[in-house]
């Protein structure tokens, strides 16, 4: 072979070969957390390993608020609710006839949580009840087009962890089927879940209210009512994903105590395992916050994390970035 031909050979050998060698996780440091993470996956991928996991069994599971995205300082939905009931307000001020309402107009939060958020429950009840699930999601697309993060000024769909985006995109990669697995309200998530995250609406699992079908103007809907059908956080999670995927995960992420049982349940199962958490304490680029906060409160999963061989993710030391638009 004649010396340039053999360059290119070379150089076309290299280019085949590069995928092979990237980084699936550009913006995680290198350090133990990333280290493990791939040495699972590729441990459970591998057809020669005594632990090799078939694809079809291949689930993971993540939590979306404080997980997938910020949850600061205030969950994204509840933002999103007082949004609607400030709009409401301001086009019929006789909207904002009971004391929930009017502390929801004023920003007043507190009221809103008190006697088992009963007050949160009543703003959305008056302002989603009634609405076809199609024009609920398209609502919550047109507010997360202006709607803007009160500290960063970014759209609050932007406010996604970039490493978690590619753990994502590793983990389907690698043969895994990615879902959610939230608190949330399942259609709030749905609005945004397949474009920013890549996962498709029938992959997410989230809280539930009550709905009817209906015929209107010749067209079946299903219609949003008020009241909750089913509470997915807690203990309720490992019981929505037996309903929903009918697989016990293997791959499971969270960030707080309300992704405790999803942990336990998951990780107890046979062969191979992994949970994550992503701890918040990063007070610069992002918050810090654990213990004692109350939204996000991270504290009886911290001190198992060890025992349970849980991999308790540093936002300020494991992540090179924290959001994709920062440097």
């Amino acid at each position: 072979m004649k010396p340039l031909q053999g360059c290119l050979a070379g150089l076309c050998l290299l280019l085949v070969a590069w995928p092979v060698f990237a980084d699936p996780l550009p913006s995680w440091r290198a350090g133990e957390a990333k280290s493990q993470i791939i040495a699972f996956v590729e441990d459970v991928t591998d057809p020669d390993s005594p632990n090799f996991v078939p694809v079809a069994d291949r689930i993971a599971t993540f939590d979306n608020d404080g997980t997938l995205w910020a949850e600061q300082p205030a969950y994204f939905q509840l933002i999103y609710a007082l949004d609607e009931v400030r709009a409401a307000a301001e086009a019929d001020p006789a909207f904002a006839s009971t004391p929930a309402l009017k502390a929801a107009v004023a920003g007043d939060l507190k009221p809103l949580f008190d006697n088992h958020h009963a007050g949160l429950m009543e703003v959305i009840d008056a302002t989603h009840a009634g609405m076809t699930v199609s024009d609920y999601i398209a609502s919550v697309q047109d507010w997360l087009k202006t709607a803007r993060h009160p500290q960063s000024d970014q759209p609050y769909d932007a406010m996604v962890y970039q490493p978690m985006l590619e753990l994502l995109r590793y983990l389907r990669d690698e043969g895994f089927a990615t879902y959610i697995v939230s608190g949330g309200g399942i259609h709030f998530i749905r609005a945004f879940a397949e474009p920013r995250y890549g996962i498709p609406p029938q992959q997410v699992v989230g809280s539930v209210g009550n709905e009817r079908f209906e015929i209107v103007d010749g067209t079946p809907e299903l219609i949003k009512e008020a009241g909750i059908f089913f509470i997915d956080d807690k203990a309720g999670k490992p019981v929505a994903i037996d309903r929903h995927i009918g697989r016990r995960p293997i791959f499971v992420g969270g960030n707080s105590d309300g992704d405790l049982q999803m942990l336990q349940w998951s990780t107890a199962g046979p062969g191979p395992r992994f949970g994550l958490i992503v701890h918040h304490d990063d007070g610069e680029r992002e918050w810090a916050y654990d213990r004692d906060s109350a939204i996000g409160r991270l504290d009886k999963a911290m001190d198992l994390a060890s025992k349970e061989g849980w991999l308790l993710v540093s936002m300020k030391d494991d992540w090179a970035k924290v959001f994709p638009w920062q440097k």
